[in-house]
């Protein structure tokens, strides 16, 4: 009688994953993850798929590895998929584009969440005419939470340039709000 060769299942590469430990960070992080790269990629299915990718990811790392900095590698991988997807979109054509416009999604989007109040909906409207760099740190920290550290680690710049990024993006943002009226002066 033949052996059957033994596929290698995720615990046989790495025999020390505490998949209790994973299943908890995912219950911690996923939201937010899923919320940074929908902001990214405004894509709510591309963002559950960057951050399914991104556990999966996560089960293949010893925890002792990267525990002490999760959150940060965490949205470091997160960003780095919706880059690789983007990139890989950017080379596909739609196939029917006007059919797809036409059906509403049947998430709520993240603007339409925080459309709790008039000022929240126009701060978040103003927000998107800052450059990447300052929306993608004023994300970071004010949507994830994420210290200037951790920030300066997924965004690879230095402490220094994400404070510079959240000051410029924060005083222009309280500018324009001015300008709008929304906001006393």
């Amino acid at each position: 009688m033949k052996e059957r060769s033994k596929q290698p299942s995720m615990s046989d590469e790495n025999p020390a994953v505490d998949t209790a430990w994973v299943r908890q960070v995912a219950e911690s992080e996923g939201a937010g993850l899923t919320r940074y790269a929908y902001s990214l990629c405004g894509d709510i299915e591309a963002a559950h798929d960057a951050v399914q990718d991104t556990f999966l990811r996560l089960l293949r790392q010893p925890r002792s590895r990267i525990e002490s900095y999760i959150k940060p590698w965490l949205f470091t991988v997160v960003r780095s998929r919706v880059v690789d997807l983007k990139r890989k979109e950017a080379r596909m054509t739609p196939m029917d584009t006007p059919a797809m416009a036409a059906q509403p999604s049947a998430e709520r989007s993240p603007a339409a969440t925080a459309e709790t109040g008039e000022l929240a909906c126009i701060a978040l409207k103003l927000l998107e005419t800052l450059p990447e760099a300052q929306r993608e740190a004023i994300r970071l920290k004010y949507q994830t939470g994420l210290s200037y550290e951790e920030i300066a680690r997924v965004m690879d710049r230095s402490v220094n340039a994400v404070g510079l990024l959240l000051h410029e993006g924060l005083r222009t943002l309280r500018q324009k709000l001015k300008e709008t009226k929304a906001v006393p002066a």
